[in-house]
């Protein structure tokens, strides 16, 4: 009997631990360059983080390195959608060919995509309402040091 691949699992992996890319080394192995690339932009991401708060948010490589991180934690939680409303049919003739066993989605898969959806957009107009005030304020401090 081949390796089964379980879409609850994938979902499951890609929902509640973003941005680690444990979904594509569960999927394609640790060969997967997918997986080195979210862990990498995660790592990256939370030195951009913790370089911030040394700064006091004035480090432009800092916040750039703070979007690679949410990207990569974002592009997880997008894999849920494309994994988990991926027909059964269609997961199984890629990832369990060989396989007698079949995938059958459950709401389980359904609530993974429901709570990807709910906090990734939480997590995207979190990240975009700080962005926008910090700019803001960086403007506001510009126009201040001109008109004096």
């Amino acid at each position: 009997m081949a390796n089964f691949k379980s879409k609850l699992l994938t979902c499951t992996l890609s929902t509640f631990l973003p941005g680690t890319g444990l979904h594509f080394a569960y999927l394609f192995g640790l060969k997967s360059k997918w997986f080195f690339l979210q862990i990498a932009c995660l790592c990256i991401g939370v030195w951009g983080w913790m370089e911030l708060a040394q700064t006091e948010k004035e480090s432009i490589l800092g916040w750039i390195a703070v979007i690679l991180g949410e990207g990569s934690i974002l592009a997880s939680w997008i894999a849920t959608f494309a994994f988990g409303l991926r027909p059964d049919e269609k997961f199984d003739a890629q990832f369990n060919p060989l396989s007698t066993k079949k995938n059958q989605s459950g709401w389980l898969i359904i609530l993974c995509v429901v709570v990807a959806l709910m906090v990734g957009a939480f997590f995207l107009m979190s990240g975009l309402a700080i962005a926008f005030e910090q700019y803001f304020s960086m403007q506001i401090e510009a126009a201040r040091k001109i008109s004096q």
